[in-house]
């Protein structure tokens, strides 16, 4: 597929997760994706989780612990100072 033909169908394959690799003259010279990794939800996972027949349980305190882990993702790290 050619983006300067049809770029709308190049960047509908983007949207749904493909990496395009743009080439000039044969060799590559950019590469489009989607700036936003594409992620799945909850109820997809539960869904594989189920299909692949596994014996994970989800209780209570797992929404807790979800939570605690993207707050601790999204803190700054900071480092010990080695002074």
């Amino acid at each position: 597929m050619e983006l300067a033909r049809d770029i709308h169908a190049v960047l509908a394959k983007v949207c749904e997760g493909a990496e395009v690799v743009v080439e000039w003259d044969n060799p590559p010279v950019a590469i489009i994706r989607s700036p936003i990794p594409k992620g799945r939800l909850l109820s997809e996972c539960i869904a594989l989780a189920e299909a692949r027949r596994s014996t994970v349980t989800l209780d209570e305190g797992f929404m807790k612990d979800v939570e605690e882990g993207i707050v601790s993702r999204s803190e700054s790290w900071n480092p010990p100072s080695w002074e």
